[in-house]
This record gives structure tokens, sequence and C-alpha cells, in this order.
């Protein structure tokens, strides 16, 4: 039976993900902060091929000690999917709070490169796949996007550093880059101000989470000999937007 362990489990494109395995029959492993939907998210699926492992991406002791806690069961990952990461505030650079970037950087990178650091010997002895989410933000930068676009460039650019590195392992590596998807993200982003988040989707008919959830069981299940490098997807409604002109001739 093959394993999944996905990162960032507790709601969006990680609870989407797991559920889209298990449907499948594969064991899954979820991480989050919020245990509590953890428990029910194992519960939904079945404890006996669910794992939860509740920890703070950027608590790096927390992480060990998970990882070391795994049962011999659970332990031989085949896919890992680093899902987990958020995107604080709005604001421009020069009033943006400093404490949201560090968050920001500690979660989507650091974070991120701890765990599959961790977990690369299982996953070259599996000749698995890792599966990293990344965002259209990487790529193309928007005003307040400053340090959650840079976060997302760097997941990219190392998905593709770890492509070259694993070469001859057998070891798959793929970017899934997606654009508008309605989810908790923009809830979180402003600080759970519904309204703003209606507003950005409202008749937009944004991706959803298991539209994602799709991509990434797809990536990882692929032939072995085939490997995607990077997935960028955007609902029909978004596409690209012009150049900022600011138009004051004394600047």
């Amino acid at each position: 039976m093959k394993t999944a362990f996905i990162t960032g489990g507790t709601s969006g494109f990680g609870a989407a993900a797991a559920r889209r395995f298990a449907k499948d029959g594969w064991q899954v492993v979820v991480t989050g902060r919020r245990e509590e939907r953890l428990k029910a998210l194992v519960k939904e699926l079945g404890g006996g091929k669910t794992l939860a492992l509740p920890f703070d991406m950027r608590d790096k002791a927390a992480l060990e000690d998970a990882l070391s806690s795994i049962p011999a069961i659970f332990r031989d990952i085949d896919v890992l999917v680093n899902n987990a990461g958020l995107a604080l505030g709005t604001a421009p650079a020069p009033q943006a709070k400093l404490d949201d970037w560090n968050r920001m950087i500690d979660t989507n990178i650091t974070g991120l490169v701890t765990i599959t650091h961790k977990l690369l010997p299982t996953l070259i002895k599996q000749k698995g796949a890792i599966v990293n989410i990344s965002s259209i933000a990487g790529t193309y930068p928007y005003p307040g996007g400053n340090v959650y676009g840079g976060t997302k460039a760097f997941v990219t650019q190392f998905s593709l550093g770890l492509r070259s590195d694993l070469h001859g392992t057998g070891v798959r590596v793929s970017s899934i880059e997606p654009g508008m998807a309605e989810t908790e993200f923009t809830l979180v982003r402003t600080g759970g101000n519904q309204e703003v988040s209606d507003t950005l989707y409202k008749g937009v008919r944004p991706l959803i989470a298991e539209d994602i959830a799709d991509m990434i069981f797809w990536v990882a299940t692929l032939p072995p000999h085939v490997n995607i490098n990077r997935l960028e997807v955007m609902p029909v409604n978004q596409s690209f937007a012009g150049f900022q002109v600011f138009r004051d001739s004394s600047k």
C-alpha cells in the first residue's frame, strides 16, 4: 500500500488532497497546526489508514519529534506533498508588518525545506515523488505580494534545483502553481475578513481545492518515467494584467 505525506492538511488544498489519495486506497499522513481539524479528517478518512501529526511547520523540534513518532506502517512514504503555507497581509512593503514577512518565510520556505530534507532518504529509497505547491505569485508580481510572492518563487526554483540534484535517483519533483482559488487563503491573509474574500471571488468562478487535489494526485501517480516539472493553472476568468505606470514626471 502506498503512502502520501501531506503538509497543511487541515483545510484547502491539503485536506482535499488527503481525501483524493484516500479515495484511491492510499495511506495518508497529514500535518497541521489545528489538531481538532486533523482528528476530524482522520475520523472521516478512517483511522487505520490515516495518521495525523499536529505541529507547526515553524517549530523544528516539534517537526522532528512528529517525524520520529510515525509508526512503522506509515514510514515508507511514496509521495511528499509540500502544501503548508500562507500569505499574510495585503499592504505594500513600507506598511507591511515584519512579523508577517518572517512568518511567511519561516512557514513557506524554512518549514518546507526542513521537512523535505528530513524525508529525502525515504523518498529516494521508495523512488517516490515530491509535489511542491507554489503559486502564480512566484512568477507574476502584484502590489502587496512582496514577501509572499518571493517565498513562492523560492518554492518553484527549489523544486527545479531538487529535480537536478535528484537526477538518477528515480525521484520525481514537481511544482504546481495555482492562480485564484477559493479556499481559506484570503480569510487567513486578511485576518478573517469574509467580506473581502467574498468580493475577491464574486463572479469569477475560481479554482477550488478539489481542482488542485486532482492535479496533485495526477502528477503523483503518473508512470514512474514521467515527470511534470511545473504546472501553472488559473481559472478561465483569470489572465494576465498590464504593467503599472506611475504618471508623475517630477518623480
